[in-house]
């Protein structure tokens, strides 16, 4: 069987040969051997734009230097290149260029290239060969959490500097105080709701509860299904170096850990859970839970 790698590599050479036709996130998981979700989380970790964020990056370069280059009509190299109007094509063009398509021949702008990614010339954390990362397997029961929610998105890593942000004013307006009130000062840090097409999804900051309460004010109650969950834990850190090991604990396991276990994502909620260990031991070191829903891989 072909390593991660190289799968996520034949779907980049795949999408290339396709920009001017339509591509779906799901034709492209058969194309990788994954299912939705795992391919979308996978292709995230190893690229570092989801997979329809490659696409339209890729096509609006083409596009861009057509535009910048040739004499072409907007409308024809809109239509080559898989949008479905002109109004498409240039609402998408503004936000990835800061102009419309006319302004940018106007200037003759020289196009910044988002090249086409090769994934199998990068260099990934050879852990197999040193230090196991190391897990357990657990089925956690149906859950409730009380908690307030920000709507962030992958997309140019916008949830690595907006999620860091979020905790920040929770932890410095006292939401927590509330919450504490319900019964727990254990916290979770939930992703959830994602939208493989955009990269959108909400991240909750909240706290479990055993049965029905009354709301705080801003924040909502959740439901998360049983289900299985691999959990690794965030090497003992000083408080100043947290925010960057949580963030590389989860780019290990998907760039380092899933390729070479025997388990595919789940599909579910993705969480933190920041008990006692996250206020320090008697050396202040902090450290977390990272849960991530689990199926065995099919093949």
């Amino acid at each position: 069987m072909r390593g991660y790698p190289e799968r996520i590599q034949k779907t980049i050479d795949y999408i290339e040969e396709r920009l001017d036709g339509s591509l779906s996130l799901s034709e492209l998981a058969i194309v990788a051997g994954f299912s939705d979700f795992h391919f979308h989380r996978v292709f995230l970790a190893m690229v570092g734009d989801s997979v329809m964020e490659y696409v339209r990056k890729r096509r609006l370069s083409k596009a861009a230097y057509r535009v910048s280059h040739t004499d072409e009509r907007l409308l024809d190299i809109a239509l080559d290149l898989g949008f479905g109007s002109h109004e498409t094509f240039t609402r998408a063009f503004r936000k990835l260029f800061g102009m419309n398509p006319g302004e940018y021949r106007k200037r003759r702008v020289d196009t910044p290239w988002y090249a086409k990614r090769n994934v199998l010339q990068q260099q990934f954390n050879p852990y197999l060969g040193g230090i196991l990362m190391k897990f357990q397997v657990v089925k956690k029961p149906q859950f409730d959490v009380v908690g307030y929610v920000l709507a962030t998105n992958n997309s140019g890593g916008e949830n690595m500097k907006q999620i860091p942000a979020f905790w920040q004013t929770y932890m410095k307006e006292d939401w927590g105080k509330p919450l504490y009130e319900l019964g727990s000062q254990d916290e979770y840090g939930i992703c959830t709701d994602f939208n493989m097409e955009t990269g959108a999804f909400n991240y909750i900051i909240g706290v479990e509860v055993k049965e029905a309460v009354k709301l705080p004010p801003r924040t909502v109650c959740r439901t998360f299904p049983a289900a299985t969950y691999a959990i690794f834990t965030t090497p003992k850190v000083a408080q100043e170096q947290f925010t960057a090991s949580i963030q590389e604990t989860w780019s290990t396991i998907f760039q380092e850990w899933f390729p070479h276990s025997d388990y595919e994502h789940g599909g579910g909620a993705e969480f933190e859970f920041y008990d006692h260990r996250s206020g320090g031991d008697e050396n202040s070191l902090v450290q977390m839970d990272i849960y991530i829903p689990i199926v065995q891989k099919k093949n």
